[in-house]
């Protein structure tokens, strides 16, 4: 660190060099774009040609297939726009993706097909991939110019057509957060929404707000953060500082279930090759994008909770949601009633290890009743959209009249309530064949709503008892 702060100084006392562009102005390399600690070195972005902005336009109507024009046609010729599947009455949304990434890869045409889904929408992939794959430090400069194309078009879009710009939102992954960041940053804060996939830390973390995403950047500004461990030793890609309005944290926010694989399994995946290595190196930061698709098609199974940290979340002491509710992580997060009453507020939640990512939390308190033995309490829950799997409430001691909770993370939104299911173990040959119950089952779901269910009965060890409404 002390070498990067010397290097930092003397980098910046070297007078600062610029590079001007038609349409999108001048960019420096003075402080703080570079010669500060987070960006020792003295880089200024590639000319537009050769980072060579591509928009990518798929709509409702043109679902598998994209139609593509360069910022040079799109200048050059408005009305291309109008000659294509773009809607004026449809809100737009640009993906824009990260490091040695691309505007053609799959997943982001799929998170458009997930859209369409939902909604009639313009899903323009922002492709930067002339100036994606190079060094990252190189990159990390690029998205400036990525970011003031995007802001061009944008002015297009209200200055030919009066298309405003509270109906465009930007999702950006990782370094594609940052370039979304500069947009808004150049649109003043029009823009109606800002989604950044795991920002990109190195050369982000920590700088003035005008070289990063911030809250400032958009009417609303949602973060979900996947790979926020230090660069160093970790290889964490993500920030972990708050950027937006709502951050949110899934997991904690650093180790994502299922990235644990082994290195064979990681590679032989289902998508390729390709996605299979991209995945084995940072499963944790393309967690992000994921996360989002899914939750495109799960209104309400990416509830974040409020809290002070995860390890406090995961102490059972955040649940249920706050009177004024919780907000969805991804893309209905700005259905959320306060979303921009502060800036950085931050949500913790937890998800599945594998695509359907979402989760229903319920806390579960029982009250059992019977013989006092060692044993473990599980249980499941039944309603009016399915059923869950068995979920441990307590293990230990077993005593009548004791009263037990848990929360879980359920991968069935069960709905509303009509019974549960009981079950005890212990694995040890009793011959005097106890029986254990529970008197008493309380399900809170995470809006607070709770339902009772009650039973005289007990039963022996493996054997299910059924309790309905009390």
């Amino acid at each position: 660190m002390l070498l990067l702060w010397t290097l930092s100084l003397l980098l910046g006392a070297v007078a600062g060099r610029e590079v001007c562009f038609p349409r999108l102005g001048c960019f420096s390399d003075d402080a703080p774009w570079a010669g500060i600690v987070e960006r020792p070195l003295k880089i200024l972005p590639w000319a537009p040609k050769d980072v060579n902005t591509r928009f990518l336009l798929y709509t409702n109507e043109n679902p598998n297939n994209f139609q593509v024009r360069s910022i040079f046609e799109i200048v050059a010729d408005p009305s291309t726009i109008s000659g294509s599947n773009f809607k004026t009455d449809r809100k737009t949304r640009f993906i824009i993706h990260g490091f040695v990434d691309k505007g053609e890869e799959s997943w982001l045409a799929n998170m458009c097909k997930k859209l369409f889904q939902v909604e009639s929408v313009n899903c323009i992939c922002v492709d930067w991939k002339s100036g994606s794959r190079t060094g990252y430090t190189q990159a990390s400069q690029n998205i400036r110019i990525v970011g003031a194309e995007v802001a061009y078009f944008i002015d297009i879009l209200q200055s030919s057509f009066g298309y405003l710009p509270s109906n465009i939102h930007i999702i950006g992954h990782s370094l594609g957060s940052h370039a979304a960041g500069e947009a808004g940053r150049r649109t003043n804060g029009t823009i109606g929404r800002i989604t950044g996939l795991d920002p990109a830390e190195p050369c982000f973390e920590g700088t003035p707000e005008e070289v990063r995403l911030d809250p400032g950047d958009a009417q609303f500004v949602d973060v979900i953060h996947t790979d926020a461990a230090p660069v160093i030793p970790n290889m964490g890609f993500g920030m972990s500082q708050t950027v937006g309005h709502l951050d949110f944290f899934p997991n904690g926010g650093e180790n994502m279930p299922g990235c644990q694989k082994n290195i064979i399994s990681q590679i032989v995946d289902i998508e390729g090759i390709w996605e299979g290595t991209r995945d084995f190196v940072a499963c944790n930061h393309l967690r992000s994008y994921k996360y989002y698709a899914d939750s495109i098609v799960n209104p309400d199974g990416f509830a974040g909770f409020p809290c002070a940290s995860y390890s406090v979340f995961t102490a059972n002491k955040c649940f249920p949601c706050p009177s004024g509710g919780c907000p969805q992580m991804g893309h209905y997060a700005d259905r959320f009633a306060k979303k921009t009453n502060e800036v950085g507020q931050k949500f913790f939640l937890n998800t599945g290890d594998a695509s359907n990512f979402a989760r229903w939390r319920y806390k579960v308190t029982v009250t059992l009743s019977g013989r006092r033995v060692t044993g473990h309490v599980l249980v499941s829950l039944f309603g009016n959209k399915g059923n869950s799997k068995q979920y441990e409430i307590f293990k230990g001691t077993l005593r009548p009249d004791s009263t037990h909770s848990n929360e879980f993370d359920s991968n069935v939104d069960v709905g509303e309530l009509q019974k549960v299911k009981f079950i005890w173990n212990n694995n040890v040959i009793n011959p005097t064949l106890p029986r254990v119950g529970a008197s008493k089952i309380t399900v809170e779901r995470n809006d607070g709503k709770v339902f009772n269910f009650c039973s005289l009965e007990t039963v022996r060890e493996d054997v299910l008892l059924t309790l309905t409404p009390c």
